[in-house]
């Protein structure tokens, strides 16, 4: 009988390229992975791993059982998810990422109040950007994870992924007070043709919805800084360098040199979404987390 517990070992191993790195995401040692796999491959009776230089790669015995077993490990936690459902039992450990600012603004306020109401929960938070996260919980390393979308900029979700809409964000065009636009009721796109702008590099969805939301001025938005971070997004607009689109979820306090301006024609807005596998749809604990996140 093959070991589940060796297989996961076994998937972690080929899914992060070395027996170290498999410990660690797992919280074994890495001579506990090692042994785990040599037991597997007792058991099936065929190597599973070969050495390439310092690493390690699945042998193609290694390969088919990796992929064969992923529907299997697959298929248990759709029994065990429908089992705790059964029982109405919020039980388990669940993982969850979340973007910075979804961390800041949703996740933290429910986590605690989560972890007082289903005693037998256990919540681990790690913050990713959206395309990590879907991965991540698309190849079993995650439970739950928050994404965003802009307006009709898709994200593409594998088929075996079940999105939830738990909340919608506005962006604001951030500036200093002493900008001209600070005094603006409202401002369009035509309004900005000629600022300088301060966004996430090129390829991430904000970026990709700031060039969106110029289609029909034809122009581009004329970038003049760049950064992953809205934190820095403020600080740089504090400092007078450009204006900043920043969404409200988990925004800072702008204080009193900046102001934030509502936009319109189109109003920036983003989906959040949870996202999860679809064999733990009848999951209590996954249900409880994405009806806290919606409140």
């Amino acid at each position: 009988m093959i070991d589940l517990e060796a297989l996961s070992s076994l998937r972690a191993v080929d899914t992060h390229g070395s027996v170290v790195a498999a410990a660690a995401e797992l919280g074994f040692t890495p001579s506990a992975v090692s042994q785990q796999v040599k037991r597997l491959e007792r058991q099936t009776g065929v190597p599973l791993l070969e050495r390439v230089g310092r690493g390690v790669i699945l042998t193609g015995h290694g390969r088919h059982l990796v992929d064969a077993g992923a529907r299997l490990l697959g298929d248990l936690e759709e029994i065990e998810a429908d089992l705790h459902r059964r029982a109405d039992h919020v039980v388990g450990h669940l993982r969850l990422a979340a973007f910075s600012t979804a961390m800041r603004g949703l996740v933290a306020p429910v986590v605690h109040d989560l972890a007082l109401r289903h005693r037998d929960l256990r919540i681990s938070l790690v913050e990713r950007e959206p395309w990590d996260t879907v991965a991540l919980v698309a190849d079993g390393r995650l439970e739950v994870g928050l994404v965003h979308t802009w307006g009709d900029v898709a994200l593409d979700l594998p088929d075996h992924l079940v999105r939830t809409s738990v909340a919608s964000d506005v962006a604001d065009v951030i500036t200093h007070v002493e900008h001209p636009l600070a005094g603006c009721e409202r401002v369009s796109p035509h309004d900005l043709v000629d600022e300088g702008w301060i966004a996430t590099p090129e390829g991430t969805i904000c970026r990709q919805w700031l060039s969106r939301m110029y289609d029909g001025t034809g122009r581009r938005p004329r970038i003049a800084h760049e950064s992953m971070e809205y934190e820095s997004h403020l600080a740089l607009a504090r400092a007078r360098l450009g204006i900043a689109l920043v969404p409200r979820l988990g925004r800072a306090d702008l204080g009193r040199d900046l102001v934030a301006v509502p936009v319109h024609d189109p109003v920036p807005t983003r989906d959040v979404v949870a996202v999860h596998r679809r064999t733990m749809r009848s999951s209590p604990a996954v249900a409880a987390v994405v009806s806290a996140l919606s409140r």
